[in-house]
């Protein structure tokens, strides 16, 4: 399938497999990483995660592999870590005005392309749940520079020829942990959250939901090629809808193994 397909809101993405994924995890040390990184931990469909980014996550685990890489404009050295895995959550990114326009662009963009390169040639059958943005714009015609470097992120990935591509476009993002909020919007959005999300529900993510969806989406079972796109509010029916699947999976699992 090489056209992009919206999922409809309200609708859900099949069933989650029982069998347990090898997965990579890159940015668990972000907001959305860390859910992402805690979550799989803590998912029996989960055989082990590894862990690449620049800084150390500072917690330990029988299932986790840290691999440290500084470069991701090079991730050639990342050749043998990225090997024989299932499927990976990529978080990696940077706020808008954190960082010069020129350093947004190659955090955005080109880590990802470089990174995309890699994995491919390392598990070309691997999965692929790329955290993108509200407003992504892949014809590259939107004045937001941010926009225009997550649809370039996006059409990378389209291109790269995996067999399944999942990308996940949230609005604002609520941290459920209280954190030192990048810039101004996130600031004012944080402290009129309560109100905001009752007049504007589709406008705002929990940021553990959207990494349990970014988790799951890529633990399912299907042969299908896909390429799909979720937008805020069809994360939020994701959520909905897949709330009962950790307890449904452990429970799978439990059985399976009480099995002689």
């Amino acid at each position: 399938m090489t056209a992009t397909n919206r999922v409809a809101s309200g609708g859900s993405v099949s069933v989650p497999t029982i069998g347990q994924e090898r997965l990579l995890i890159v940015g668990g040390t972000g907001m959305v990483g860390g859910y992402a990184l805690r979550y799989a931990l803590d998912n029996l469909a989960v055989r082990s995660v590894t862990s690449i980014g620049r800084k150390k996550l500072g917690i330990s685990h029988p299932k986790l592999k840290e691999v440290l890489h500084q470069n991701f404009a090079d991730c050639s050295a990342l050749t043998d870590a990225l090997s024989g895995q299932d499927a990976v959550v990529y978080c990696l990114g940077a706020y808008t005005g954190s960082v010069s326009d020129a350093e947004l662009r190659v955090i955005t963009a080109d880590y990802t392309v470089e990174f995309a390169r890699v994995l491919r040639g390392s598990s070309p059958n691997a999965v692929f749940s790329f955290l993108s943005g509200n407003g992504a714009d892949p014809s590259g015609r939107s004045r937001l520079a941010f926009a225009r470097y997550k649809g370039e992120a996006e059409n990378a990935l389209l291109a790269a020829g995996f067999p399944r591509v999942y990308i996940f476009r949230p609005a604002y993002m609520y941290s459920v942990t209280p954190r030192k909020e990048p810039n101004f919007s996130y600031r004012v959005l944080r402290a009129v959250y309560p109100a905001f999300r009752v007049l504007f529900p589709n406008q705002v993510i929990r940021a553990d939901d959207l990494a349990r969806a970014m988790v799951d989406v890529v633990l399912r079972q299907t042969q299908e090629r896909q390429v799909l796109v979720f937008e805020n509010r069809d994360i939020r029916a994701m959520v909905k809808s897949q709330t009962p699947w950790p307890e449904r999976r452990n429970e799978a699992i439990n059985e399976k193994n009480r099995k002689p």
